[in-house]
């Protein structure tokens, strides 16, 4: 993967928001501690990346525990706020025709940078595969200020809601 920026974030207006935490509901169902997406910022006008971002508080659910004294962003989490952009977007645009996505796989992971409380977790996504109802693959990346702390590629699939709703 290359360390090259998916998008210049040098461009990109972050006091322009395209969709607050209340518009990013919308289309993720992720609540209360699960929510990991602050803002998104910008969307390409060709469809294919947008921008968001993390803020992350010193009142994290993970900040007690992981590592005491020593509060590191776990790595999963960075993983889940790239994959919340990434379905914000597939799903504002209907990409799946799916009600709801979930993780399908990574690949291609890099972690270089710790992410602490107080900082901001800047995330690109661009949609590299689209399958409808079967699979989306997206490139992600994210920034701590200049340096690129996290980069990937995930799958999303779709959740089978309807089928789930009716095991309860």
């Amino acid at each position: 993967m290359a360390k090259t920026p998916i998008v210049d974030l040098s461009t990109i207006d972050f006091d322009h928001v395209v969709a607050d935490a209340e518009e990013i509901r919308r289309y993720n169902p992720q609540r209360f501690e699960m929510e990991h997406l602050t803002a998104v910022v910008w969307e390409c006008p060709s469809g294919t990346a947008c921008v968001g971002y993390k803020d992350i508080g010193r009142d994290e659910f993970w900040v007690r525990g992981h590592m005491p004294g020593m509060p590191l962003m776990p790595g999963v989490i960075m993983l889940e706020a790239a994959a919340q952009l990434c379905s914000f977007y597939a799903q504002k645009h209907n990409l799946m025709q799916s009600s709801m996505l979930g993780f399908g796989g990574l690949e291609n992971v890099k972690f270089r940078d710790p992410v602490i409380p107080g900082e901001r977790l800047v995330l690109i996504c661009k949609m590299l595969k689209v399958r409808p109802k079967r699979l989306i693959i997206s490139a992600f990346q994210g920034f701590v200020g200049e340096n690129m702390v996290v980069e990937g590629e995930l799958k999303g699939i779709p959740i089978p809601v309807d089928a789930l709703k009716n095991l309860s």
